[in-house]
């Protein structure tokens, strides 16, 4: 019998993805992958440090894994480790740290722990390395695939510690990125996310100018792909040429997360964002104007260093004003090594609290009239699979625009159907009837 390994991820899609190539990476050597709540030889946590709440969690789980096991091996890495290295070693609870370009290495460094040997752990120096080539080639959903391709920052947001965790932009190989999706796409998987740190910055290592265009271009003709959707997008990318060249790709769903944080200008030049209200305004606009109704998300952070009565309600209008489908809203948490932990004026809890409610009722309201704006029409489902929702039996799947259907019928998960959205039937998914 060999050795059983479990895995917990926090933080972000990218860990995610990263996550599942060590899986198999230890399931090739022999490892049996087993549920973080039961007893296994290795406990591999997967860190994040993108606030101090993430790297409280994650100390917390290094520490759970040692207690369900004291004879296991704990292995941290990611974020958290990259960013705190001195006290991740210093953690009793950690036997094994990796940085988050030595995740390719935990089959080796596992060896040499349980041999006896050294593993030569000093961690790798992120502002220098190239791109970690690791790759999945089976995914837990039978239909849907994230797949990275992009790592590091170069932005330096003033509230962000990741360009630190991450070091810069760097961009993995196009010829690798298709295989794996042409793998994927042999597997059975019909749609795929183009994840990364900062996604807009795919290839501008190589000539200071995005080639994520390229990128999608070069996926479009697989065959067994019918979906591409696009992870988080810098709202600069949005140009009339990147537009112009999208709209010609039937396979990208219009499905467009651009991140936003305020909608009021004093506070993006606090944050350290490089663009106005009014410029990421009128990247929407492109985006409308080529794509019938597209779907466009977007993150809010609330309560930043600074941020006044007045510009908090700059911000609301302005969300107001773009009507969003959907909108991630997070209350600013410090983080030690950032230049926004250092700044004045931070708010307190209860405002941001207060803040938060008012922005998420928002939200709640534009994503139902969005929603609403779909009733009646035709629409594509990839179905996902089967529910039971108020008693009735249902395949429940996504349109390209990411709206959440319904739909009686007897056809298998992994299809794409035609259907005709009726109304809502739950406070986040669609009745859609086949037609």
């Amino acid at each position: 019998m060999g050795r059983r390994a479990a895995f917990h991820t926090l933080g972000c899609k990218v860990n995610a993805y990263e996550t599942e190539a060590m899986e198999e990476l230890l399931q090739t050597a022999g490892y049996d992958i087993v549920p973080f709540t039961e007893q296994a030889d290795v406990y591999v946590v997967n860190t994040c440090s993108v606030t101090n709440m993430a790297e409280r969690k994650s100390r917390q789980m290094l520490h759970r894994a040692k207690k369900l096991n004291p004879e296991a091996v704990v292995v941290a890495t990611g974020c958290y480790v990259q960013v705190s290295e001195e006290e991740a070693r210093a953690d009793a609870a950690v036997d094994l740290v990796l940085g988050n370009n030595q995740k390719r290495q935990i089959v080796t460094a596992l060896d040499a722990y349980f041999e006896g040997r050294t593993f030569d752990d000093v961690l790798a120096d992120v502002e220098k390395e190239q791109y970690e080539e690791l790759e999945v080639s089976t995914v837990l959903e039978h239909t849907r695939a994230f797949v990275k391709v992009q790592d590091g920052c170069n932005q330096f947001c003033s509230y962000c510690i990741i360009p630190y965790a991450r070091g810069r932009v760097r961009s993995r190989r196009m010829e690798n990125v298709i295989a794996e999706i042409k793998r994927l796409a042999e597997a059975g998987i019909q749609e795929v996310v183009l994840t990364g740190i900062h996604l807009s910055s795919y290839g501008r290592e190589i000539d200071g100018e995005s080639h994520l265009i390229e990128l999608i271009e070069a996926i479009h003709p697989i065959d067994g792909i019918s979906r591409i959707r696009l992870g988080s997008l810098e709202p600069r990318i949005i140009t009339e040429e990147f537009v112009g060249r999208l709209k010609k790709l039937h396979k990208v769903c219009p499905h467009f997360h651009l991140s936003l944080q305020s909608g009021c200008e004093e506070t993006l030049k606090r944050m350290n964002r490089h663009y106005t209200p009014e410029e990421y305004y009128e990247k929407c606009k492109l985006l409308r104007a080529a794509f019938k109704n597209p779907a466009i998300t977007t993150d809010v952070i609330v309560g930043f260093p600074g941020e006044t009565d007045e510009e908090f309600d700059k911000t609301r209008q302005f969300l107001e004003k773009v009507h969003f489908y959907e909108m991630h809203i997070f209350r600013y948490s410090r983080r030690k090594g950032t230049r926004a932990d250092k700044m004045e004026n931070q708010i307190p809890e209860e405002i941001k609290a207060q803040r938060s409610g008012i922005l998420s009722s928002l939200e709640s309201q534009m994503t139902k009239e969005f929603r609403t704006k779909w009733t009646g029409a035709c629409v594509k489902v990839l179905l996902e699979e089967r529910q039971e929702i108020n008693g009735v039996s249902y395949m429940v799947g996504h349109t390209p625009e990411y709206i959440k259907c319904a739909v009686e019928t007897d056809a298998p998960d992994n299809t794409i159907i035609d259907a005709i959205i009726e109304g809502e039937l739950t406070a986040d998914v669609m009745k859609a009837r086949q037609g």
